[in-house]
């Protein structure tokens, strides 16, 4: 039987195990650390015997003056420990080596494992502290500073790029987080908006922060989208901020304005002991979820006669039902679309993981972690999946809509 030909991996490891021998892991990585620097300095070589036309210890070319002149010493930071390596030089310095860039001193991708720690909550001090005990060497507070300063400019460009000209349904929130003053800690509103778009994809519009909420920064906000590229939207879900719905309807006429049914039922729920706030928030969905309006009204009737010891709840509810019934003018899947907030708690959700750990100094310390956990939303988390589910009957749905089906007809291949 022909002896298999090893692959250049397994001959590299057991020309790693016959000369170094290890018995561990640690030895391993100990061999590993001594292969970096040949490695490193023979794929420099070979980038130097390129740029000058002739192997060393070659004849050089008739009309070329330039030549090898030595080496220099720089030390490099890699995964495993910082490591000595010498660069070639040339006579005339125009060797321009592409592995290690000249003034490059850290080959470990360090600034993408350091961005994607501080977009997962960790302060500098966890950074530093990480990255010492993983891979060996120390890195300042400045350094990670600069680090994630580096992305404020993809910010900038992210928080202003052109938006979509109709967004079917657009989902708007606050949420708050403490900052840092000379004097003490405040929290500040952080606004958030996310879209669906005509093919049901998700994107987050942008973020704005602001001291408070309140209906002239949202109008600010809309007038900023509108600026920005979006010219109708579809249903616009939103909490009761007072003249909210009569402002994002100066803007964008026609759309229909739906209250968060999260956000309702949270409030009805500070009037409902925690032992029957179960069974209060079941028969709730009953409601929402009735097969049509009829069914719904008298849900509510039962409801409110059951509940009638909590008179605070029950009030949330009278105030808000003309938001319940318009959800029957549409079909069943638009109707959960509407009354399903998942996507936008979700992406709450993931920014609590961050802002529970303490406060920020400045607005760009949010903005940056924002948008770095926005990043690994759309790249993991939504990867795949960042299309709402269902949304063939929803668009179908939604095309039975007059004004909607025609905003659809309108945009569709624009979007």
């Amino acid at each position: 039987m022909a002896k298999r030909t090893l692959t250049p991996e397994e001959k590299i490891g057991q020309a790693i195990y016959d000369i170094y021998k290890p018995q561990s892991a640690e030895e391993i990585q100990d061999a590993l650390k001594k292969i970096f620097a040949p490695l490193f300095e023979a794929a420099l070589k070979g980038e130097m015997e390129n740029h000058l036309g002739y192997p060393k210890n070659g004849s050089s070319p008739e009309k070329g003056s330039n030549s090898r002149n030595g080496y220099s010493l720089k030390t490099v930071k890699t995964t495993m420990s910082d490591v000595p390596i010498q660069i070639p030089r040339d006579r005339e310095s125009t060797f321009e080596p592409q592995i290690i860039k000249k003034h490059q001193r850290d080959v470990s991708s360090i600034e993408g494992k350091v961005l994607a720690m501080y977009g997962r909550g960790m302060s500098q001090r966890d950074i530093a502290s990480t990255i010492e005990d993983i891979y060996g060497f120390s890195i300042s507070h400045e350094q990670i500073s600069h680090i994630t300063d580096c992305i404020m400019e993809e910010v900038y460009e992210w928080q202003n790029r052109p938006l979509l000209p109709f967004y079917p349904f657009l989902f708007v929130d606050c949420i708050y987080v403490s900052m840092r003053t000379e004097m003490a800690i405040n929290q500040k509103a952080v606004y958030v908006i996310l879209g669906y778009d005509i093919n049901g994809n998700k994107d987050i519009l942008g973020l704005w922060i602001n001291e408070t909420e309140g209906k002239h920064t949202w109008m600010q906000i809309f007038d900023e989208i509108k600026s920005r590229g979006v010219q109708d939207v579809g249903f616009i879900s939103m909490d009761g901020v007072s003249g909210l719905e009569e402002g994002a309807r100066a803007i964008f006429p026609g759309t229909v304005v739906q209250r968060c049914i999260v956000h309702l039922i949270r409030n009805s729920l500070r009037y409902v002991p925690w032992n029957q706030s179960r069974e209060f928030m079941r028969e709730l969905k009953a409601i929402y979820r009735a097969v049509n309006v009829e069914e719904a009204r008298r849900l509510f009737a039962a409801f409110k006669e059951k509940w009638s010891q909590f008179p605070g709840a029950i009030s949330v509810w009278e105030r808000n039902f003309s938001h319940v019934e318009q959800l029957f003018n549409y079909g069943p899947d638009v109707r959960k679309v509407m009354y399903t907030t998942n996507a936008i708690e979700s992406i709450n959700s993931s920014f609590r993981k961050v802002t529970k750990k303490g406060s920020f100094q400045n607005n760009e310390a949010v903005m940056k972690v924002f948008y770095l956990r926005i990043l690994e939303l759309k790249n993991k988390k939504w990867k795949g999946k960042g299309r709402v589910s269902n949304w063939p009957a929803v668009r179908n749905q939604l095309l039975i809509d007059d004004r909607i089906g025609q905003l659809i007809e309108k945009y569709d291949g624009l979007n």
